[in-house]
């Protein structure tokens, strides 16, 4: 049985507040759903874009300095790469919560994080914090041949990152962090990145021979998770390539691969949030249009 989606929002933004005045987010890649907004991270991007509606443009919260090039294969050699986006829980250092947003650490320059602290309202706040992520991914760097983060979640009182596989190496894992080690290493209680405390790994399937890979993951409350997956027709972590098939998961608290979803249609899906309302799982999705002139979309699905 597929799963449909339907359009909720095209990601448009004022284009005044845009570095090269485009009119919508074009590269979404990750999504945290709370305090009543939606928070996305574009991988092309230097900023987080939040949305506070479904009808108002949305607003663009700087995370890095500086701008990237114009030129589309110039900015995807420059840019930082921002693939996840993981929502932080309440702590001393941010009483409302936060956000954490990851390269993908598929090459050196891709290797850096940053952390935004939210007040009362859900509003970053202050200068965003940003990690050197490089002496967290080294320990991953041994583990897969080549180390591609595209997801995150908070899973109890874990973290986990999701490594995405491609057409040349399926090799599709999640990595599990106690929470509150990850939490003091950003905060600088801890003077190392804690090491993983577990790594499950799955195969998906593929769609006419293109191996569907994660994308994204979001919790469930009863301890299983869900993630989004593609069939992108590209052999290495760098390139981008057509979007074959697209497909959502749940896996159980064994770390199980319990069923998968196809989407319709099949739409490049590189963000997910979940909540459960009524016995069923309502999804939240954003695409990723890898292209400048397309805009990003919103999309929902129910489980």
């Amino acid at each position: 049985m597929n799963l449909a989606l339907h359009p909720l929002r095209t990601l448009g933004i004022d284009p005044a507040s845009h570095p090269r005045r485009q009119s919508h987010l074009s590269s979404a890649s990750g999504l945290v759903c709370t305090h009543g907004k939606a928070y996305v991270i574009a991988d092309d991007e230097q900023h987080l874009g939040v949305f506070d509606d479904l009808r108002s443009p949305g607003r663009l919260v700087r995370l890095l300095d500086g701008e990237l090039p114009d030129d589309k294969k110039d900015r995807k050699r420059a840019k930082a790469d921002f693939e996840v986006l993981i929502a932080l829980p309440p702590s001393a250092a941010r009483p409302h919560g936060g956000l954490l947003a990851l390269g993908s650490g598929s090459r050196p320059n891709r290797e850096r994080g940053v952390v935004v602290t939210f007040d009362a309202r859900g509003e970053p706040v202050a200068s965003a914090t940003t990690l050197d992520l490089a002496p967290w991914y080294a320990p991953l760097h041994r583990r897969f041949d080549e180390l591609n983060i595209e997801g995150g979640l908070q899973l109890g009182d874990h973290l986990l990152l999701l490594q995405r596989g491609h057409q040349g190496a399926a090799v599709n894992a999640s990595v599990h962090f106690r929470l509150a080690a990850v939490i003091d290493w950003i905060d600088g209680r801890r003077a190392t990145p804690p090491p993983p405390v577990a790594e499950h790994r799955f195969a998906l399937g593929d769609a006419g021979g293109v191996p569907l890979c994660f994308t994204d993951g979001a919790s469930l409350p009863d301890g299983r998770w869900l993630f989004t997956a593609v069939a992108e027709a590209t052999d290495d972590a760098y390139a981008d390539g057509p979007c074959a098939a697209s497909a959502v998961g749940v896996v159980d608290r064994e770390g199980r691969l319990q069923a998968m979803r196809a989407l319709t249609p099949p739409q490049k899906v590189e963000g997910l949030a979940a909540r459960m309302a009524n016995g069923t799982v309502e999804l939240c999705l954003v695409s990723d249009a890898d292209d400048p002139a397309t805009p990003s979309q919103l999309f929902t699905a129910v489980w």
